[in-house]
């Protein structure tokens, strides 16, 4: 009894409040519901365009064999097994792919952050002979497609000769294609997957950074090799970790510089992306003895989910564990810029 009193008074309060605001009251209380509801209906869709393809796929990937042919499932299964993953575990060789990509995504991530991350300072900080037209440089490469320079990243791994002193030495120039080598002074070089951006990135935090943190170094007797790693780098944390991050999963899915330079390393953006014939061979293999041996269309389109899914598992488990530091970095990174 006393609430009810107690509500109906405050309405009447509300009432009263409102009428001598000439209804703003109500006017700005509707405008808070609609837009809050447009909002939740905005952020519900956008979850949904990036969540389906996922749902869709694990849908696939845990249909038994007799769903896959039963036109009155769509996206829950009645029998759901497991039997697609260990198929693709085997098919895949998963546990060994994954510790090589995880090798190999780890040295290049850091190889790659950093050399941008020196790259990045000296734009921020120095002043040196066309110091414009080499940023513009840097730009060009994140606008640039890399497929459109794929015949010369061809040409010059698959002949290399730095100055000629390759073929001074041994007579003829290097292959380094289809070569870790390759990848990795493409790395140390800045000339990687994304590097362009995490140039932009690092370059405008450290343009941000007080100039007077280095001039009180200076002062005290630091160089300048000193000062970039005492003084600026623990100040730039977050945003290192933000392009650690970015690298390590792009490079950890990118399968256009897997195909040039890490084809038979055995890295799962390589064995994903063939996934599809080498389980229509393995099926040909276990069906030898049965008429048609071809795999079925539904159970080749269930194996290649099934794959998908177990190679972006390790990125969303590290998302899980880094998201605190992701989004911190990323909001720290987003004020200073």
């Amino acid at each position: 009894m006393i609430n009810t009193q107690k509500k109906s008074g405050r309405i009447e309060e509300y009432l009263r409040r409102n009428r001598e605001s000439n209804n703003f009251l109500i006017k700005r209380d509707l405008s808070r519901i609609f837009t809050g509801f447009f909002m939740v209906v905005l952020l519900f869709g956008l979850c949904f365009l990036i969540l389906q393809p996922l749902f869709h796929q694990f849908s696939n990937s845990i249909m038994g064999r007799d769903d896959y042919f039963d036109p009155t499932i769509i996206s829950i299964p009645r029998e759901p097994s497991l039997a697609n993953y260990r198929v693709v575990i085997h098919v895949m060789d998963y546990w060994q792919s994954l510790l090589r990509t995880t090798g190999i995504t780890l040295l290049v991530a850091v190889l790659q952050i950093s050399a941008c991350t020196l790259v990045a300072y000296g734009f921020a900080r120095f002043k040196f002979p066309l110091k414009t037209f080499w940023f513009v440089c840097v730009m060009a490469t994140i606008i640039v497609p890399p497929h459109v320079i794929m015949a010369s990243i061809f040409l010059n791994f698959r002949f290399f000769d730095l100055f000629g002193l390759m073929t001074l030495i041994t007579g003829q120039p290097l292959n380094l294609f289809n070569s870790l080598t390759g990848y990795l002074v493409l790395s140390v070089t800045a000339m990687g997957l994304r590097n362009g951006l995490y140039i932009f990135m690092l370059r405008q935090y450290f343009r941000n950074m007080p100039k007077e943190l280095e001039e009180s170094a200076w002062v005290d007797g630091c160089g300048k090799l000193r000062t970039f790693a005492q003084i600026m780098l623990p100040d730039a944390v977050p945003i290192l970790v933000s392009c650690f991050l970015f690298a390590f999963v792009w490079q950890w899915t990118d399968g256009f510089y897997a195909s040039m330079f890490l084809r038979d390393h055995g890295v799962l953006a390589q064995r994903l992306s063939g996934l599809g014939e080498s389980f229509r061979v393995y099926y040909g293999s276990i069906r030898l003895d049965e008429d048609g041996i071809l795999a079925p269309v539904a159970l080749v389109q269930a194996t290649i989910s099934s794959g998908v899914l177990i190679s972006i598992a390790p990125i969303i488990v590290i998302y899980l564990f880094a998201q605190r530091h992701f989004v911190e970095s990323i909001g720290q990174s987003g004020i200073k810029m």
